[in-house]
């Protein structure tokens, strides 16, 4: 006769540790397998929020904040705007209140699914900063890793697309600052930074978003990977050029002497290749202009549904004085 206890001789305590160890266990091959599974779902009155973990890298457990407007429809697909915060590769976070302020209007008044992401912050507690004194190699590594994580943040919205009800066709890349170069990188740069290029396949953008951004080579963009773009930049940046010019104006003899291509080199890329483009220049202006244009969010999804849904071709510069 067989006995129906699975556990016939353990006492009460031995059962809930194995119970335990069995439970812990699961989560970890749930994790390690990325299976959508939210950790946070709270609902407001126009959208519905929920968080998942895209990805486990070392002690780094990677979140993305997803942000769905409440009416959608079961049938629905929407576009995303897929966030990367700044804060210099050392500090800030998802939900930093600008941040998730952005992508929650991007679902509760445009329309789309809003998605604000974690990043590895490997600058963060480095006695050199990620200024003049950290070294060319540590930034280049540093741009590296932050384009690996944004794409797979866009690898998992890709992959679990009908269950998040995403357009995989559609998703408009975004970032200012630090969360601009690791995007920006990611977007025109997967070649030079990705060894295994399929596996992002079809991890593709349909426009990009940036405030006070910058790309290691703009030599890079080309009609395959050219999408519409919005840029804000002030002429007076001092951490990330305006044009090309050497990150956080180091000096030559410095070892963080490293050049960078600034939103107005992507420009001229875009405009040679008749790529849309609305250009957003501020004489005089520096860094602060990494802040998010919340005065002008209107103008720019509108600017994504003419050239993203429309197809159209627009180039503009709106040039102000700060």
């Amino acid at each position: 006769m067989i006995n129906s206890n699975p556990m016939p001789h353990m006492n009460f305590k031995c059962k809930s540790l194995f119970l335990l160890l069995c439970v812990a266990f699961s989560c970890q091959i749930v994790a390690q397998n990325q299976v959508i599974n939210s950790d946070v779902k709270v609902s407001g009155n126009q959208i519905n929020f929920k968080t998942y973990t895209y990805a486990i890298k070392g002690v780094d457990t990677l979140k993305m904040d997803v942000f769905t407007p409440k009416n959608i429809k079961t049938s629905d697909s929407l576009p995303v705007l897929l966030w990367m915060h700044g804060g210099g590769f050392s500090g800030s976070h998802r939900a930093y209140p600008d941040d998730s302020n952005l992508v929650k209007y991007a679902a509760e008044k445009q329309n789309y699914i809003g998605v604000s992401i974690d990043y590895r912050l490997l600058r963060k507690n480095k006695t050199t900063g990620f200024g003049c004194d950290c070294t060319k190699d540590e930034k280049l590594e540093t741009f590296k890793q932050a384009a690996i994580d944004y794409l797979d943040a866009a690898k998992f919205l890709v992959e679990h697309a009908h269950k998040l009800q995403i357009d995989p066709t559609k998703i408009i890349a975004g970032g200012s600052s630090a969360g601009a170069e690791g995007m920006l990188n990611a977007v025109f740069m997967k070649d030079y930074f990705v060894k295994n290029k399929e596996v992002y396949a079809n991890a593709k953008f349909a426009g990009v978003f940036a405030c006070a951004g910058a790309i290691v080579d703009a030599r890079y963009i080309t009609e395959e990977n050219a999408v519409p773009a919005v840029l804000y930049h002030g002429t007076k940046d001092n951490y990330v050029p305006y044009g090309n010019a050497s990150h956080h104006l180091c000096d030559a003899k410095q070892p963080g002497y490293f050049r960078l291509d600034g939103s107005a080199i992507i420009i001229e890329k875009l405009e040679a290749l008749g790529i849309a483009y609305s250009f957003n220049i501020v004489k005089g202006g520096g860094h602060e202009i990494a802040r998010i244009p919340f005065e002008d969010l209107e103008k720019v999804f509108h600017f994504f549904e003419q050239t993203m849904l429309n197809k159209e071709v627009i180039q503009t510069k709106i040039i102000r004085t700060k």
